[in-house]
């Protein structure tokens, strides 16, 4: 299971920090993925990361704009989120699954996290 946290309210052009804690093991070996869900709709895979090898995937909605970085001593993953806009207002759920290649679908993904809001006005 993972943890999330940093979400909260940023106005367009801010930046927020996410943070994924693993509880009850390590990242080593799985693949991480953020997603986030706007109400009614399904869960979009946006950023994913290897702990193999670090390879990374991002979604073209925020290539640019939205880095993931690990902590291996903190056990914990962050997504740096810049330039933010009202259309990535949403809930973010960080994931794993059990094996590393990077993966944008939820159904891949074996543990998910509580999800935490962000919310981003104009």
């Amino acid at each position: 299971q993972t943890v999330e946290s940093g979400g909260g309210l940023v106005q367009a052009g801010g930046s927020l920090r996410l943070s994924c804690a693993a509880s009850g093991t390590t990242f080593d070996g799985y693949g991480i993925a953020w997603f986030r869900q706007e109400p009614g709709k399904g869960r979009e895979g946006i950023v994913c990361l290897s702990s193999r090898d670090g390879s990374t995937y991002y979604a073209d909605s925020v290539k640019g704009r939205f880095v993931v970085s690990s902590d291996n001593a903190k056990n914990t993953v962050y997504l740096q989120m810049n330039s933010l806009k009202v259309e990535d207002t949403a809930v973010y759920y960080c994931a794993l699954r059990r094996s590393p290649p990077p993966n944008r679908l939820a159904q891949a993904y074996h543990y998910w996290g509580q999800g935490t809001q962000v919310t981003v006005s104009s």
